[in-house]
């Protein structure tokens, strides 16, 4: 399991072990993380799952695909490590990853 750390804009932080192999937007929606809607069930085809990687955990979360960057410019306050949560498959190497989620996502 990965301990995954969803902070929500007011500040408030959600701990939660995520099996490797989900995303870490499933790894939200199983453990009712607000902040998360994933709308598109994660087929990277909204950006309501949209968050923003702790920059010390960013060059672990793998490359944008050019789909990924393309739903991001319908996102709101996107930043250089924004990532969308469905993109991003846990593996036990995330294990301590950090999250944001935007303030337009509350």
């Amino acid at each position: 399991m990965a301990k995954i750390t969803y902070i929500e804009h007011d500040g408030s932080e959600h701990v939660v072990d995520v099996k490797p192999g989900l995303s870490v937007m499933e790894g939200a929606v199983r453990n009712n993380i607000p902040g998360i809607d994933a709308d598109c069930g994660g087929a990277c085809a909204c950006a309501t799952c949209h968050v923003h990687v702790d920059p010390a955990w960013f060059d672990r979360t793998g490359e944008r695909s050019v789909m990924e960057e393309s739903m991001l410019d319908f996102a709101d306050n996107v930043t250089e490590t924004s990532r969308l949560s469905c993109q991003i498959p846990v593996t036990d190497a995330l294990d301590g990853l950090i999250v944001r989620m935007p303030e337009s996502q509350h």
